[in-house]
């Protein structure tokens, strides 16, 4: 057992306590396998819902950190500075993992793995199907993270900060679908409004960009300096691409050159692919966002 992976559930919760109940129940449910279930953790960011009572059925099997309302960056960060697993697995409080979640997950880990992801079922708000596939993961729920590889990557603001150990060559994708991933009218992400999804996404890449620049003074030991420029530069051009697809959305495109620069300019500095540029360009061009617009959002615009 010594030699199995340690991991620990934890539970991000903000008035979801209508959800939380089959958030809890389906970390304490997993499946056996190559892994120990070290602990289960839900953090209440201050919630005023029925998120107490929920709790309080499980206060024998489930650790619950109850605090003022600190936002989203700070429980995540949390998540990794409270737990004590060898690996961590974040859930938001309105989603359920599947039951073979950690087992399939822990059969993954190998060395030098420190970030696994997985593809997601995308339901509605009573837990229906959503999409008729399953749908490419990436998001909180659908990542197990090694705990010390990610200390050094707090504090976060978002998800997307663990991504870098992806980029780093530490990470592997499971593309089968291991969490029921909820879509809801008090989801945290705005969909409805233009461009607000994607300006909060070009402010955490832009972010990122920056921790990955400060590392470079002590780098962490999955990594080295050369390669901490390389990924800064590439989250600053995805800053950048996000920033431009935000100004085509709210039809600013004359707003776009700038942004434009940048992102050719670290793309080439990071080595990666143009094709991402060339899509903005395009988008930028033609004024066609490169991510769709819903009825609904057109409605609301």
């Amino acid at each position: 057992m010594n030699d199995l992976p340690r991991i620990s559930c934890v539970i991000l919760c903000h008035n979801y306590g209508r959800y939380l109940d089959r958030a809890i129940s389906s970390c304490l449910e997993q499946e056996p396998g190559r892994y120990v279930l070290h602990e289960v953790i839900v953090i209440d960011d201050g919630s005023t819902d029925e998120t107490v009572e929920v709790c309080r059925r499980y206060e024998d099997r489930v650790r619950v950190i109850r605090r003022e309302t600190k936002g989203f960056g700070p429980s995540l960060t949390d998540a990794f500075r409270l737990s004590s697993g060898d690996w961590v697995a974040p859930l938001d409080a309105d989603d359920w993992f599947h039951a073979s979640k950690l087992r399939t997950c822990a059969d993954a880990i190998t060395d030098g793995r420190l970030f696994l992801e997985h593809w997601e079922h995308v339901v509605d708000a009573d837990g229906r199907p959503f999409l008729a596939e399953p749908h490419p993961g990436g998001n909180t729920s659908t990542l197990l993270v090694h705990r010390e590889a990610a200390l050094s990557l707090l504090p976060v603001t978002n998800e997307i900060f663990f991504h870098a150990l992806r980029e780093a060559g530490h990470g592997y994708a499971l593309r089968v679908p291991l969490v029921y991933y909820r879509l809801h009218p008090l989801s945290m992400t705005d969909r409805h409004n233009r461009g607000v999804s994607q300006l909060y996404r070009a402010e955490v890449s832009a972010a990122l960009a920056r921790r990955l620049r400060t590392l470079t003074a002590d780098p962490p030991s999955w990594t080295a300096r050369r390669d901490l420029h390389r990924m800064s530069q590439h989250f600053r051009a995805l800053g950048a691409g996000h920033l431009v697809e935000a100004q085509v959305q709210l039809g600013r495109r004359r707003t776009c050159l700038r942004p434009l620069i940048t992102m050719l300019i670290d793309t080439a500095c990071s080595r990666r692919s143009f094709a991402p540029w060339v899509r903005a360009m395009s988008s930028a061009l033609t004024g066609r966002p490169q991510v769709a617009i819903s009825s609904d959002q057109e409605r609301r615009s």
